[in-house]
């Protein structure tokens, strides 16, 4: 008797399609688009405000598309160079590097591929000092803030000034320079970030204890400074929020927009004083990413009322 013919296994198409979708989805994951909506709407801001007559659609659509396309290159090399930090905080040990799901080469390469695609997008179909500005933002961020994570509670303050990039960048897209109404929308972004990120490093404090990073001063046991801290800064932030108003590039309607928005914002920031929590930094958190992309509106359809 013969023998048989091995039989050859075969694996259905909706598997195989399963498996792509869950790749797929980890790429995905790994450019944190939930950053990247803020990223978005800082630069187009940038660009609406900066721009003179009609809107230049196509201008538009590659500096969104290189600026984005920087943005998820560096979130992807810093997990890339944090994961195994990563690993030892329950909120990203799933992440797809952390987890085992990617191999650590294969994001360097797509962290780096993105990047330099997104740079050459913005320096040959934008200009380049719109290409400079994100390199220079994706450079400080991996160089300079991801490395003194785990060194100093500096790192928020440093940190603050590539994430304060994208209006900039915007604005240099139309303009070709980096004007001073631009270091306003600069200055918004810079502040509004203490709050942000101070909510985030409070409410998941233990995890970065466990990962070594020092989100927070070492000596602020109880959170009180770093209560005060938001409170002061979330101050200032409404403070410079008014000024559009005062040197007459914005509006009533924007004036009341950003008063109303800052009375809400600085509620929730002040309820950290009296009451520390996970729950109120949670609602802090909450609270400061729907404020800036509301504020940011206001601005462009307070500008928009003037047509």
């Amino acid at each position: 008797m013969s023998a048989s013919a091995p039989q050859q296994v075969s694996i259905p198409e909706n598997t195989h399609a399963a498996n792509l979708l869950a790749i797929a989805k980890d790429y995905w994951t790994l450019t944190k688009p939930e950053v990247n909506f803020l990223v978005l709407a800082s630069t187009f801001t940038g660009f609406y405000i900066a721009k003179q007559g009609s809107t230049h659609y196509g201008l538009l659509l590659h500096t969104l598309l290189g600026t984005v396309l920087v943005a998820s290159g560096t979130a992807t090399l810093n997990q890339f160079i944090e994961r195994h930090g990563d690993a030892q905080m329950r909120r990203t040990a799933y992440r797809p590097l952390p987890s085992g799901r990617l191999a650590p080469w294969k994001a360097l390469v797509f962290g780096i591929a993105i990047s330099v695609i997104g740079t050459a997008e913005l320096f040959f179909r934008v200009n380049a000092l719109a290409s400079f500005l994100a390199a220079a933002t994706l450079l400080s961020y991996l160089l300079l803030y991801t490395p003194l994570k785990r060194k100093t509670a500096i790192c928020t303050f440093l940190g603050a000034f590539p994430g304060a990039m994208p209006p900039l960048i915007g604005w240099a897209a139309v303009r070709g320079n980096v004007a001073p109404e631009a270091w306003l929308l600069f200055a918004i972004v810079f502040l509004w970030q203490f709050p942000h990120f101070l909510a985030i490093a409070w409410l998941y404090r233990e995890d970065y204890q466990r990962a070594g990073l020092r989100m927070l001063p070492a000596a602020d046991v109880t959170g009180k400074f770093t209560a005060y801290e938001i409170v002061v800064l979330t101050v200032g932030l409404i403070g410079i929020t008014l000024l559009p108003v005062l040197l007459r590039l914005e509006g009533m309607l924007y004036l009341v927009a950003a008063i109303v928005a800052g009375i809400l914002f600085l509620k929730e920031s002040s309820r950290m004083i009296s009451h520390r929590s996970k729950e109120t930094s949670r609602r802090l958190l909450h609270a400061s990413v729907m404020y800036l992309p509301v504020l940011f509106a206001m601005m462009i359809f307070d500008r928009l009322q003037w047509k």
